[in-house]
Formats: structure tokens, C-alpha cells, sequence
């Protein structure tokens, strides 16, 4: 949503234009907490994926949150601007940068952060190489391998270890270890279930690790694991962090992840009620998205959103849920990163307030 709305501090919540993303800070530095705590005493850290939440402010109060790496993933190099302009100090790009445009970028940027890139192929590893040693810089760069997600990375372990001696002897690169993504096969709140299928998943990881380092390569880092599995890659040897970001404000693909909590919605006014047990809210595809299907109703179970068009959705209540032309509604996404692209801020609500406006710098930062 591009529009210059912005609510003063101090804004009660009842009185906000709709529709508005806002975040619940209490649930918001619950979910930080969560990692802050878990990490706190592993040797496994977090690297927050930027790409959830778009914003360096939120970026530096993860970090300062606690357990992590002190740096984070992003998605883009574009995102990596943003975030190393903010004054991040290490950013990890999480895709395969191929254009010479792009990588004379991350070359730009390695003067003020440290910048890491996922690799797959030998002929990308040669032009990161040629643009970084040209520019007097160091690229880190870490392998990919593809775990099951069916999308970039290097498809065996001998490809990897392929991979990495050249990194490691390529002028201006870094050898720095290896990333993966993973997604479990089917979604399940059981922590044995989810222990079993990240342990299969990341396995790959560490034997491609092991393998690197019997030629007498060291491997600094191993990142893996996301929300799903950061309770599971953070205790398995070998790994150093976890690209954990959905976390943060949560959705409803994840809502089988209880340890956090729903921080990230949609703000809603009924503006219709056109029969008995339907009602009409002013927030439709263009400010929360539909990639994963209808958003859910926070704290309201007997109400569903049943339909949406661009500007508007349809909520079906029961007879317990009787809503009235006025009220205010919070939708939560079924995929986060697509609301938060819709929007240039986020209102951050603590005791029924506005506490804070943010800036999503990195909105639309798509190249």
C-alpha cells in the first residue's frame, strides 16, 4: 500500500485509517525472546532473513534481541543495500547473483559490511572472482546445496567439494562454507516429527561439510534451518546458524509453530454489514495477499474470512460473533512476506497505542 498515512505515537489503535499493518510489540519481543533464550547458551546463532520484514530497524532489534550472528540474509541485492546502508554489519545474499551489474553491487558493498553470496556453479564462482579481485574487495561465499526445496544449490556432495576448492583458490573470494534450504514434507506440530524430518534434511549438509574438510578446507559456516526447524538445527553438531525470518511475525502456514506468536497483521474496519452473519471489511488482496489462501481472523473463532476481492473482504461469523458496522478486525497472512511488500510502513501497537512507525526500506526492492 503506497500512501503517505503516517499515525503519531501515541495514536490509540481505535482511532487508525484502515487498512494499516501493524505488529503487536508484546508478541513481537515474545517471538525474540524465544530465540534470544534458545540460542543464548549454543554455539548456533540465528541470521535473520530479511526478506520477512524488509526493515533495518527491525533487522538491529534482532541483533540487539540476542542470539544471533549479528548479521542477516537477504534475499536480493537490492535488499542487501538496504540493509548494509542501515548499517548492518554482515549481510548473506541468499540467492545465486549471476548478472555482472548486480555483482559489481555486491562488490560495492563489501567496502562497508561483509558481504556473503551463495554459489552453485563454477562459472559464477569465476565472475564473482574476476568483479571482486577488479574492485580490490573480498566476496564470502558460501556453497548451496539443494535439500529437497527443488531450487538452486549444487545437487551432490562431490559437486560441492568441487565447488569449494576453487572457491578457495579463486583471487578475491572467501571460502566461507556451505547454506541449504529446507521445507518439511508435511506440516505437523509434533516436535519428534519435526526433529525426525530436519535431522533427514540437513544431514546432506554435514556430510558435505565433512567431506569439504577432509581435504583440508575449513568450513566457518554452516547455514541452514529455518522457523520450522530452528529448535532442530540449532542442536545438531556441525551447524553454526539458522536462516530463521517467518519467526518474527508469524502466518498462518506456521500457526503449528506455538512457541511464537501472531505479531503481524492487517488492521480492518466493518464497513458493511449486508445480511445477518456477513460482514464486509475495507482490507482485501492489495494490503494482505493471498498466496497461501484466506487470511484467518485474530482472536475472533467464530468469524472466517470466506472471500476477497483487491479492496475488500467477506467475514462470516456465527451467532456468537455478531459483528457491527465500525468494528476493527486484525487479519493474519497466510504468507507474511506478501504482506509485508504491500506496504511502506509498519505501525508497531504496544497497550492499545501506537508505539513506534517503521520504515519498510527494502519494499519493492525486487532486483
Amino acid at each position: 500500500m503506497n500512501n503517505a498515512y503516517r499515525p503519531l505515537i501515541g495514536t490509540p489503535i481505535a482511532d487508525l485509517e484502515t487498512p494499516c499493518l501493524i505488529v503487536d510489540m508484546d508478541q513481537l519481543d515474545h517471538n525474540m525472546s524465544v530465540i534470544s533464550e534458545y540460542y543464548s547458551d549454543k554455539q548456533t546463532k540465528l541470521r535473520g532473513h530479511s526478506k520477512n520484514h524488509k526493515t533495518p530497524a527491525i533487522a538491529i532489534r534482532q541483533i540487539n534481541a540476542g542470539g544471533t550472528v549479528g548479521g542477516v540474509c537477504a534475499a536480493k541485492v537490492s535488499e542487501a543495500e538496504v540493509m548494509a546502508h542501515s548499517g548492518i554489519p554482515s549481510v548473506m545474499v541468499t540467492s545465486e547473483i549471476i548478472a555482472p551489474s548486480k555483482i559489481k553491487r555486491l562488490c560495492n558493498l563489501a567496502d562497508q559490511s561483509e558481504i556473503i553470496v551463495a554459489c552453485e556453479t563454477v562459472e559464477n564462482a569465476r565472475q564473482l572472482s574476476v568483479a571482486a579481485d577488479s574492485r580490490g574487495v573480498t566476496l564470502g561465499v558460501v556453497i548451496e546445496l539443494e535439500t529437497g526445496l527443488e531450487r538452486c544449490g549444487v545437487q551432490d556432495t562431490a559437486s560441492g567439494v568441487r565447488l569449494a576448492k576453487l572457491v578457495n583458490e579463486l583471487p578475491g573470494l572467501s571460502f566461507k562454507g556451505i547454506m541449504s534450504h529446507q521445507m518439511m514434507a508435511e506440516v505437523s506440530s509434533d516436535k519428534e516429527d519435526r526433529i525426525l524430518e530436519g535431522k533427514l534434511l540437513i544431514q546432506p549438509v554435514i556430510d558435505l561439510k565433512d567431506a569439504i574438510e577432509s581435504i583440508g578446507i575449513q568450513v566457518e559456516i554452516v547455514s541452514t534451518g529455518e522457523t520450522w526447524s530452528y529448535d532442530v538445527a540449532g542442536d545438531i553438531a556441525g551447524v553454526t546458524e539458522v536462516q530463521g525470518g517467518t519467526y518474527l511475525f508469524m502466518e498462518t502456514a506456521y500457526s503449528y509453530m506455538n512457541d511464537f506468536h501472531f505479531a503481524g497483521m492487517v488492521l480492518t474496519t466493518i464497513i458493511s454489514i449486508p445480511k445477518p452473519g456477513i460482514a464486509i471489511g475495507d482490507a482485501g488482496i492489495r494490503s494482505v495477499g493471498a498466496m497461501k489462501g484466506m487470511p484467518w481472523v485474530y482472536d475472533h473463532p467464530g468469524a472466517e474470512v470466506i472471500n476477497m476481492d483487491i479492496d475488500h473482504c467477506v467475514v462470516q461469523t456465527n451467532d456468537r460473533e455478531l459483528l457491527q458496522i465500525g468494528d476493527q478486525l486484525r487479519l493474519v497472512p497466510g504468507q507474511q512476506d506478501a504482506m509485508v511488500s504491500r506496504w511502506d510502513q509498519i505501525v508497531g501497537i504496544r497497550n492499545s497505542g501506537v508505539e513506534v512507525v517503521w520504515d519498510v526500506l527494502a519494499r519493492g526492492a525486487h532486483s
